[in-house]
């Protein structure tokens, strides 16, 4: 991932609109051109955190950062409104931390036929250089939207007509015996955590992997491939 400090490289990158990830500024820092950074910064959706001014020292590798550091993506972020209304399938994930599993997932979206993907703005990986690398290119190819707020994200999806499906180890249903209603969009949840209680109240229907033995889940980028590539042998019917 890159990094970038100082005032005038943070402020000439949002100018210029490179993608960031998010913009750090150390707690106390103040001035006009750090207010402006900021201001930028919300215009541009970039997330700005606020952050001991230790831990921006080890992220630019020096103390004379000037109190800001930008983290760059690896790529931009698309919007909803582009996305949702041509796909027949979205997948959305609920706080997904580990890079390799995003990148794994974005690669198998997109092999499935997956018109986007969906991450929080919060708790959740980004677009890092990571990311791109285990995506092997997919990135290039399907757009990947950051919400502010999942839940809410579910809603405008119902609102276009969606039918949202979530994977949850006490679903209901199994995955392979479910009738996909398009356009679908599914859900999966973090690593260890699974779906958040207010993202499930928001799924038309919970489904799940029947496990043997006594591990009782896979791992996401897994999981998140079996029931992708089910969507698409029912789609082929």
């Amino acid at each position: 991932m890159a990094i970038v400090s100082g005032i005038n490289p943070v402020l000439e990158s949002l100018r210029a609109g490179r993608p960031l990830e998010r913009v750090l500024v150390a707690k106390g820092a103040a001035g006009a051109r750090l207010q402006e950074i900021i201001d930028l910064a919300h215009h541009a959706s970039v997330p700005v955190r606020f952050e001991e001014r230790s831990g921006l020292d080890r992220l630019a590798g020096t103390p004379a950062h000037q109190g800001v550091v930008a983290l760059g993506a690896s790529q931009r972020y698309a919007e909803l409104d582009d996305v949702a209304p041509s796909a027949q399938l979205l997948v959305v994930l609920d706080g997904v931390e580990d890079p390799h599993n995003l990148g794994a997932i974005v690669r198998t979206a997109h092999a499935a036929g997956a018109g986007g993907v969906i991450v929080p703005e919060r708790r959740a990986v980004g677009l890092t250089d990571v990311v791109a690398k285990a995506a092997a290119g997919a990135l290039e190819y399907l757009p990947v939207v950051r919400a502010t707020n999942i839940n809410r994200t579910l809603e405008q999806l119902k609102q276009l007509g969606y039918w949202i499906y979530g994977l949850d180890e006490r679903g209901t249903e199994a995955y392979d015996q479910t009738g996909y209603n398009p356009p679908t969009a599914l859900v999966f949840g973090g690593e260890g955590k699974g779906l958040h209680e207010q993202v499930r109240k928001h799924c038309d229907v919970l489904v799940r992997i029947p496990m043997e033995g006594h591990i009782p889940s896979l791992n996401v980028s897994v999981a998140a491939g079996i029931v992708l590539f089910e969507w698409k042998r029912r789609l082929r019917k």
